[in-house]
């Protein structure tokens, strides 16, 4: 996957987006009708650590089998 961190409004004076390509490790909060207004992720980096992203801003980078030759790209930010 490939996108961008997501920032909850209230911390957004002190952070910003951050682009990151990882796996995704868990959908949402995993607990029923936390998620119900806002579609996430939490994506696993390379180093290890995980970001939580909009489902929105996300994009699938194609795999070794998919034969894509583009480099990847990060979605459009709306």
């Amino acid at each position: 996957m490939t996108g961008w961190t997501y920032v909850e409004p209230e911390d957004r004076g002190r952070e910003s987006s951050q682009p990151i390509t990882g796996t995704v490790s868990q959908i949402g909060s995993g607990w029923n009708g936390v998620d119900d207004g806002l579609a996430y992720v939490w994506v696993r980096l390379p180093s290890g650590r995980e970001a939580k992203a909009l489902v929105l801003e996300l994009e699938l980078e194609p795999g070794p089998s998919a034969g894509g030759g583009s480099p990847p790209h990060l979605p459009r930010r709306p």
